[in-house]
């Protein structure tokens, strides 16, 4: 069974998608057979980073069910032969709505996949789709910028992911999820109470969907005058979330990853020794340490 990597970003134009290619790539080069399934909702562009501009078939054609299973859209990419795409297109998942059939059908197809690693492009915004994408992976990644606003959107989308979390852990006629869904929550420790006043009981079941809810960072076009605090981040989101947030590194303002979206290749195999193609080797080293050491995965596959 495929082990599942999300990758997510507070807001749009954080890098997101650039990330996923290049980590895709560089997995793919280690080793893994590794599928990158693009479900950024009204903005899928990973097939076009590869020059991959007139895909065979969809996520559409999945979800039409022209195609009877999700490995029946993934096509190889020649730029290494352990790399497929699934490719979305900008109207896939905001046309169809993806009723909760849909939903259920296409989450069960991702983890049957024919891959080691599936990495999963889920967009950017806090859409409950978008939120449950995200927290269907066994591991979970994002993406922000220098940017304050985008780092703030960054921790308000980890805070959201978090209490969906909680929600998603009660039946939907539970009694405690009908008390919790229209309600704010400013930190989980609000979200806890409210469990506890709900049902005394569910306290436990909320603390042990949060356990093993361990995001990781990757900062994107880090400048030499960027500043962001890691630290203090850290602890905002170990203060008012209650989870630790990992940061696997940081990749620099560089020309090189301009030139080579320009030229349809990731910046790992068009500039391979460029600054951000050398942070990219360096994360890439990072995730491998933190999968290992969180997600058991196997050294061979």
């Amino acid at each position: 069974m495929a082990v599942i990597l999300s990758i997510a970003s507070g807001k749009g134009g954080a890098g997101k998608s650039m990330v996923s290619s290049n980590l895709g790539l560089l997995l793919a080069k280690r080793g893994y057979r590794v599928t990158l399934v693009d479900l950024d909702t009204g903005g899928a562009n990973l097939h076009v980073l590869f020059g991959h501009f007139h895909p065979k078939a969809t996520l559409t054609d999945f979800l039409n069910r022209k195609a009877k299973t999700l490995q029946g859209v993934a096509e190889p990419l020649p730029v290494h032969q352990n790399l497929s795409l699934i490719s979305g297109t900008g109207e896939t998942l905001l046309t169809s709505n993806l009723p909760h059939p849909k939903k259920k059908r296409l989450l069960n197809h991702l983890r049957k996949l024919d891959s080691d690693l599936v990495l999963v492009d889920v967009g950017a915004g806090t859409h409950f789709h978008t939120l449950d994408f995200f927290l269907f992976a066994n591991g979970y990644l994002t993406v922000a910028t220098p940017d304050p606003t985008s780092v703030l959107d960054l921790y308000r989308f980890i805070k959201l992911a978090a209490i969906r979390r909680v929600l998603s852990a009660f039946l939907a006629r539970d009694p405690v999820a009908t008390a919790l869904s229209n309600q704010e929550f400013q930190s989980i420790q609000d979200v806890l109470n409210a469990v506890g006043q709900t049902n005394e009981a569910g306290t436990a079941i909320a603390r042990t969907a949060l356990e093993s809810f361990h995001p990781c960072l990757i900062l994107n076009r880090m400048g030499m005058a960027s500043k962001v605090n890691t630290l203090h981040l850290q602890q905002m989101v170990q203060q008012y979330i209650g989870t630790e947030l990992h940061v696997l590194g940081q990749i620099p303002q560089d020309e090189a990853v301009e030139r080579s979206i320009r030229k349809y290749l990731p910046v790992v195999d068009h500039n391979p020794t460029s600054p951000a193609a050398r942070a990219f080797e360096s994360i890439t080293d990072s995730l491998e340490v933190w999968m290992e050491s969180n997600l058991s995965v196997v050294e061979e596959w």
